[in-house]
């Protein structure tokens, strides 16, 4: 089980617009950090790791993640991706 962060406290309850509102383009890299005043629809067993875009379905993200020895494909949304530079 990874541990996670818990946020400073004066940016506990808030969110990150531009993170929120990112545009991200197929076969980018990214992280899968948990936004925690968001409710996430993923696993925690992902968060921490990285993945590559595969789609867009409306306003989320599908995420290809290598979980042990399967590619998987996650539905996540732009608040818990975070770009990762080549």
């Amino acid at each position: 089980m990874t541990k996670r962060k818990k946020k400073h406290v004066r940016k506990k309850g808030k969110i990150s617009l531009s993170r929120y509102f990112q545009e991200l383009k197929e076969g980018q890299r990214v992280a899968v950090v948990e936004e925690s005043s968001i409710k996430s629809s993923f696993p925690k067993r992902i968060h921490g790791r990285t993945g590559t875009i595969e789609g867009k379905k409306r306003r989320a993200y599908i995420v290809k993640i290598k979980d042990q020895e399967k590619e998987k494909k996650y539905i996540i949304n732009p608040i818990h991706l975070k770009k990762i530079n080549p």
